[in-house]
């Protein structure tokens, strides 16, 4: 199975281990994300296309599923579980994405939580008909609180750019924020039963766009 990996002149030995597993490399300058996985699809020679990101892994379900998956539809949805300090968090257990689909029916858009332009937060969506595939996409983005903390920082900073936000605009953000989204999180989420992880960063997920709102209304 052909892969295409896409470097952004990392600075560890990514390029050296994808080489020698025989993988195609193409480094490039980083622009964003979007930019990004459309420049990686622009490249794509093969019929069906399987996106992962480098913190990402398959588990053997899932692998399996992929391998034997009919090609009766355009598109896979896989269910991702995303990892935190080495533990799954119940607030981001099972998100439904779409990452395997054929290449032409491959479609990306940016959705920027505080609905500014920012190229964050994207997702892919398939022109046709789209089926689920058994397993999970493991999701190793947070070690420890420090990356996640410093990913929260440039995330938020990066979609204030160019955001107008009003006071009572900012206002709203932070009322959605504590009084919806945050209980949703706590609550129906199930994320008090992960103890203070889960409570951490629910509270910060919660009020991530009205961080977002604070940062551009303070520029």
């Amino acid at each position: 199975m052909p892969v295409l990996v896409v470097d952004a002149r990392s600075t560890d030995r990514t390029v050296a281990f994808a080489r020698s597993a025989g993988a195609e490399v193409v480094e490039r300058e980083w622009t964003d994300f979007v930019d990004a996985r459309r420049f990686a699809l622009a490249r794509v020679r093969t019929p069906w296309v399987l996106m992962i990101d480098a913190d990402e892994a398959l588990d053997d379900v899932l692998r399996e599923a992929i391998v034997g998956a009919p090609e009766d539809v355009d598109g896979y949805r896989v269910r991702r579980t995303t990892y935190f300090c080495g533990r799954q968090l119940r607030q981001w257990r099972n998100e439904p994405l779409v990452r395997l689909f054929r290449a032409e029916r491959g479609i990306l858009q940016a959705h920027p939580a505080a609905g500014g332009r920012a190229a964050l937060h994207e997702s892919w969506a398939c022109d046709g008909i789209v089926g689920e595939l058994a397993g999970t996409l493991l999701h190793f983005s947070y070690p420890d609180y420090a990356s996640y903390r410093a990913k929260y920082a440039r995330y938020t900073q990066t979609e204030s750019t160019g955001l107008e936000v009003g006071t009572a605009g900012l206002l709203a953000a932070w009322a959605k924020s504590l009084f919806v989204q945050l209980p949703r999180l706590l609550l129906l989420k199930g994320a008090l039963l992960d103890g203070p992880r889960g409570a951490y960063v629910a509270y910060k997920s919660a009020t991530y766009p009205a961080v977002v709102a604070w940062k551009a209304r303070r520029r």
